[in-house]
C-alpha cells in the first residue's frame, strides 16, 4: 500500500499543464532576485534622503540578504506548515506589500525593517518557483524547464543595476521598488488561479519547530554576512571583532550541521547530501554564483573608478551578458534533450574562463566594445554552465525532496556570492597594494624617465603657479598616476584569477554520474 501511494505521488502531474503554474512563479522568483542588484546604484540616492553614510547604506543591502538567506533553508518546513500554494501567496504578498513600504520609508530605520520583511517575503520565492518548474516536467524536459528558470538566476542579477540606474536618473530611487506593485499583484492572482499542491506539499499536520536549528541558522547567516561585508575595510583578521565574529559564524555554522543530523525532525533536511549528483552539483553551483556575482561586482567598480563612467553606463555595459543569456536560454532548450549536461556545463565553464581572462588584458585606453565583447561571452558561458547543471543534480532525486533541495540549493549559491564578492574585493585591494609596492621604486630621483616627466609637468604647472607648488603638484600627479595603474593590475589579476577558477572546474564533472532522462520520465 504504501509502495502503491509513492509511485502516485511521483506519477502527479499538474491539472492546468506544466507551464500555467510556473509562469507565475518565474515573475516572482524574477522580482526577488532583481531586487538583490536593483538597490546597488541607488544607495548614494538613499544615504543622500536619509541624512547616512555610504557605508551605512550598504545595511540596505545586507539586512534584505540575512533576512532572506535564513528564510530560504526553512522553506520546506514552512510549506509543510502552511502548505506550500499557501507559503507561496504569503511570501508573495509580504515581499509586495514590504516593497512599497521600502518607497515610502521616511527614515533609515523604516527602511531597514521594510527590507527585513522584504527579505523574509522573497525567501520563499526562488527555491518554490525552481522546484515548481522541476516537478511539473519530466526529468527528460527539465531542461527546457530550467532554461527559463535561466533567465531568472543569470539575467535578473545583470539587468538589476540598468533598471536601478535607469529608474533612478529618470525618477527616483523609490520607484525602484514600487514597480514591484503591479508584478506582485498579478503574480498573485494567477498563483491563485493555476499553481497547485500535489499531494507531498500540502498542509502537514505534528510538524514541529526546530528552535535550535533556527537560533543556529540566524546566527551563521548574520554574522558571517556581517564579516564579509565589512572584513575587506577592517583589514579581516588582524580586526578583533572582525576575528571574533569569524570564530562565532564558524562554530554556528558547525552546530547548525550537527544540530540537523541528530535531531529527529530537523528545520533542514541535509540528507539530501547523500545523493552522489546533488552533493557534486550543488558545490560546482556555489562556485559559479561566486564567479558571477563577483564578476558582476567588479566590473562596475572598474568603469566607474577608473574609467569614469556613470552608474547608468556602466551597467548598460553588462547589459550584453544579459541579452547572451537569453540567446543560450533558447539553444539550452533544444540542446538539453540531446547533448550530455555535463558536456554542456564544461563547455559553459570553457566559456566563462576565456571571457575572464579576455578582462585580465583591459586597460585604461579601452573603448566600450572592449567591455561589451567579453561580456557576451561570459553570459554565453554563464547560462550554458548554470542551468544543466541544475537538472543534473535533482534528477535523481524525488519530487517530494524538490522543495527542501531547492532552498538548500539557493542558500548554498547565495553564499557562494557573498563569498566570491568580498574575496574579489580583497584580491583587488591586496594585488593593488602589492604592484604599488613594486612601482614607486621608480618615482626616483636616479630614474631618468621618472626625472624627465617631472620636469615637464613642472614646468606645464608654473604657469599658473610658483615653482614650489608646481614641484609639489607634478609628484602628486604622477604619484596619483602610479595609483591609477596599481589599481588597474589589482583589477586585471582578480579578472584572471575568475577566468582560471571556472576551467579549474572543469575536471570535476567528471565526478558527476551519467542519467539516462529516458529511465527517469
Amino acid at each position: 500500500m504504501a509502495q502503491s501511494q509513492a509511485t502516485t505521488t511521483e506519477e502527479w502531474k499538474p491539472k492546468y499543464g506544466p507551464w500555467l503554474g510556473a509562469i507565475p512563479t518565474i515573475f516572482a522568483a524574477f522580482m526577488f532576485v532583481l531586487d538583490e542588484t536593483v538597490a546597488n546604484v541607488a544607495l548614494p540616492h538613499m544615504a543622500g534622503t536619509f541624512s547616512i553614510s555610504r557605508d551605512e547604506s550598504m545595511w540596505i543591502l545586507t539586512f534584505y540578504l540575512v533576512a532572506s538567506g535564513v528564510i530560504i533553508p526553512m522553506v520546506d518546513w514552512f510549506c509543510k506548515i502552511m502548505g506550500r500554494k499557501a507559503f507561496f501567496m504569503f511570501s508573495l504578498a509580504l515581499f509586495t506589500i514590504s516593497s512599497v513600504v521600502c518607497g515610502l520609508s521616511s527614515s533609515f530605520g523604516m527602511m531597514i525593517c521594510a527590507r527585513i520583511f522584504q527579505g523574509i517575503g522573497g525567501g520563499g520565492l526562488l527555491p518554490i518557483a525552481q522546484a515548481i518548474l522541476l516537478e511539473n516536467f519530466p526529468p527528460r524536459e527539465r531542461g527546457k524547464a530550467m532554461a527559463v528558470f535561466g533567465l531568472v538566476i543569470v539575467v535578473a542579477p545583470i539587468i538589476g543595476p540598468v533598471i536601478g540606474g535607469w529608474i533612478t536618473e529618470n525618477w527616483s530611487w523609490p520607484w525602484i521598488f514600487f514597480i514591484n506593485l503591479p508584478i506582485g499583484i498579478l503574480a498573485l492572482f494567477v498563483s491563485q488561479k493555476f499553481i497547485e499542491d500535489p499531494p507531498y506539499a500540502k498542509k502537514q499536520k505534528d510538524i514541529e519547530f526546530d528552535a535550535v536549528g533556527f537560533s543556529f541558522l540566524a546566527l551563521w547567516m548574520i554574522t558571517m554576512q556581517i564579516v564579509l561585508d565589512k572584513g575587506n575595510n577592517n583589514d579581516w583578521f588582524n580586526c578583533a571583532w572582525i576575528l571574533q565574529l569569524t570564530i562565532v559564524s564558524a562554530l554556528s555554522f558547525l552546530a547548525f550541521i550537527v544540530s540537523q543530523m541528530i535531531i529527529k525532525k530537523p528545520l533542514v533536511d541535509l540528507s539530501i547530501f547523500a545523493d552522489k549528483n546533488y552533493a557534486i552539483c550543488t558545490t560546482i553551483r556555489f562556485m559559479i554564483s561566486a564567479i558571477l556575482l563577483a564578476s558582476l561586482a567588479i566590473l562596475p567598480q572598474f568603469l566607474q573608478s577608473l574609467l569614469g563612467y556613470d552608474a547608468f553606463k556602466s551597467g548598460l555595459t553588462l547589459m550584453p551578458r544579459g541579452l547572451a543569456g537569453i540567446v543560450t536560454m533558447a539553444l539550452l532548450s533544444k540542446l538539453s534533450t540531446r547533448v550530455d549536461g555535463r558536456i554542456l556545463t564544461g563547455f559553459g565553464l570553457l566559456v566563462i574562463g576565456i571571457a575572464g581572462l579576455i578582462l585580465g588584458n583591459l586597460n585604461l585606453e579601452i573603448s566600450a566594445m572592449n567591455v561589451v565583447i567579453p561580456n557576451l561571452v561570459f553570459g554565453f558561458g554563464m547560462g550554458f554552465a548554470m542551468v544543466p547543471l541544475i537538472s543534473l543534480s535533482v534528477v535523481t532525486l524525488k519530487n517530494s525532496q524538490m522543495t527542501n533541495a531547492s532552498g538548500v540549493q539557493s542558500m548554498l549559491a547565495n553564499v557562494g556570492g557573498a563569498i566570491g564578492t568580498s574575496v574579489c574585493a580583497t584580491l583587488i585591494s591586496r594585488y593593488s597594494q602589492m604592484h604599488q609596492n613594486m612601482m614607486v621604486g621608480n618615482l626616483s630621483p636616479l630614474n631618468p624617465v621618472f626625472q624627465t616627466k617631472l620636469t615637464a609637468m613642472k614646468s606645464a604647472f608654473m604657469q599658473y603657479t610658483s615653482s614650489g607648488v608646481a614641484t609639489h603638484m607634478a609628484q602628486y600627479s604622477l604619484y596619483g598616476e602610479l595609483v591609477k595603474q596599481s589599481t588597474l593590475w589589482g583589477f586585471i589579476e582578480t579578472f584572471r584569477i575568475v577566468g582560471v577558477a571556472a576551467i579549474v572546474l572543469i575536471p570535476f564533472l567528471i565526478f558527476i554520474k551519467k542519467i539516462d532522462l529516458k529511465k527517469h520520465d
